[in-house]
This record gives C-alpha cells, structure tokens and sequence, in this order.
C-alpha cells in the first residue's frame, strides 16, 4: 500500500494517508504570497519509514503546481528536508542559510 497526500484546507494542513488510516499531517500558515511550514509529523509507528519526506514531497508538489506562493520553512524537519532538496529552493521566500540559522536560534530560545 503506497501512501498518498491530500490538502485539507479547512484545517490548513498537508495530510499522509496510508489506505484509510491518517499517519502524519503538515501544519501550513498561509499568508499572501508566503506559505509557512510550521509542522510536520508522522504517528510515531510509522517513523523511520520516510513517510515525513513523502509529506514533504506531497506538499512541495502542491504548492509548486498551484503556483501561487513562496515557501517559508518554520519546522526544523521541513527547513532541514528542503535543504537536502536543492531542486526546491526556487520555492523558498528566504534564503534556505537564513531558514537553517533560524530555526537554530529558535531551538535555544
């Protein structure tokens, strides 16, 4: 069974399904022309299987295709994903450097 990513809007959020079981989600804010990834997590049976970056990947896709905003990467998992995939950072509102240092800062704060 592969699993498959869906937009729920209502919610503002990415989710992982795998069949009909809800695994992981991706919290977004939306802002006019910036949409910020705060949260990204996977049910704690289902980590270690890249199930994450299959959310991540779901969720680039989505916001690639719609074509309508910029990236700004709040979550340590998805600042981190996104700098490992170069081939995103036309996404990216900031610098992905700027991204990394930031959510260093917020770790100690």
């Amino acid at each position: 069974m592969e699993p498959h990513v869906s937009l729920n809007e209502q919610l503002h959020r990415y989710e992982l399904w795998l069949g009909e079981d809800l695994i992981g989600f991706s919290d977004y804010e939306q802002m006019l022309n910036e949409q910020r990834l705060v949260h990204v997590e996977v049910n704690p049976e289902h980590q270690g299987k890249n199930y994450a970056g299959v959310l991540m990947q779901g969720s680039i896709d989505d916001i690639r295709a719609k074509g309508k905003s910029k990236i700004v990467p709040v979550c340590s998992y998805a600042v981190m994903w996104m700098k490992r995939h170069p081939e995103t950072h036309d996404l990216l509102a900031i610098d992905i450097d700027d991204a990394v240092a930031a959510c260093r800062i917020r770790k100690f704060n």
